[in-house]
């Protein structure tokens, strides 16, 4: 005969309960995951990366009707006893979608820094990443640096790491040059409506990044002869643009004149809106986009055009 071992709670205290105020044995006791109701959660301020109500979505929606929530959101706490989302934007709106009263998350108390810095690396993952969000994450990910730095004690800091810059130690993070991370950080700089065509591809980055050294109305005018020319400045262009606002001598005809001018090796384009061909192949990144256009055309000449010439 087999004995059944019976476990009794005697009242004594762990041993590493023994080194935990009370507010950490609470919390330990906790369950790590929560069914937060949806109404309590608050965005991400200023949350640099755009929720979509595209195909994505849709197939996001889908998903968690069937199976529900399978990775949590990660939320913060706020002291009027709301959430804020650092990680999962995009899971609540399509929990709101299928009509879901709660969400199940992670919820951690982070400082203003840690959720900043965890907000945008959970986000850099991406199969897409438009310019702006890199410009604005990257942004708010520079200044968490900064601020962590400033409450760190670099003396015991080894050599080699004092002498990296902020910008160097975020290059590092994601996977950029620091002249990149300054560059997409200058974006943060232009008036909606260009940033808008840098994400779209038609403003190249680095012609995009002197226009924001321009003031607003500066660059209004730019983005209106832009509209009404249907042509974009070149990098050469920007330059001199920036220069000439830089003394004072920017009019609105000398925009015309620069954004008129025939660049070297001009040729006939075509602009495509990123949006419609995202809304047929859905994540589409923007530097496949052009081959996937170009094989479909091929496709179309060989086994659309080609018969019908064949038939004559």
């Amino acid at each position: 005969m087999g004995f059944i071992k019976t476990k009794y709670d005697l009242g004594f205290t762990g041993l590493e309960d023994m080194f935990k105020d009370e507010k950490e044995l609470r919390e330990s006791r906790l369950p790590r995951i929560h069914d937060i109701p949806i109404e309590l959660i608050d965005d991400f301020p200023n949350h640099p990366f755009k929720v979509r109500d595209d195909e994505d979505m849709k197939e996001l929606v889908e998903s968690i009707k069937e199976r529900g929530v399978i990775t949590p959101i990660t939320l913060r706490p706020k002291d009027d006893g709301r959430y804020e989302i650092i990680s999962g934007h995009r899971r609540k709106r399509a929990c709101e979608i299928a009509g879901l009263s709660f969400v199940r998350a992670d919820v951690r108390e982070m400082t203003r820094d840690e959720a900043i810095i965890l907000m945008v690396e959970s986000n850099l993952h991406r199969s897409v990443i438009l310019p702006s969000e890199k410009a604005f994450s990257y942004k708010m990910r520079l200044e968490a640096i900064k601020s962590q730095r400033q409450k760190t004690d670099l003396s015991s800091v080894p050599m080699a790491q004092k002498a990296k810059t902020s910008r160097e130690q975020l290059g590092e993070i994601v996977g950029e040059s620091q002249d990149n991370v300054r560059r997409y950080i200058r974006l943060t700089e232009l008036i909606p409506e260009l940033l808008e065509r840098v994400d779209k591809n038609q403003i190249a980055l680095r012609p995009a990044v002197e226009l924001s050294y321009l003031t607003k109305e500066e660059q209004k005018l730019v983005n209106e002869k832009i509209s009404e020319f249907d042509c974009t400045p070149s990098h050469d262009q920007a330059i001199r643009m920036r220069k000439d606002s830089g003394n004072g001598i920017l009019t609105p005809e000398k925009i015309e004149e620069i954004i008129r001018e025939i660049k070297p090796n001009q040729k006939e384009k075509v602009h495509i809106d990123l949006d419609k061909i995202r809304a047929i192949i859905p994540g589409m990144p923007i530097d496949k986009a052009e081959s996937y256009v170009l094989q479909a055309l091929e496709y179309y000449r060989k086994h659309v055009l080609a018969p019908k010439q064949t038939s004559r």
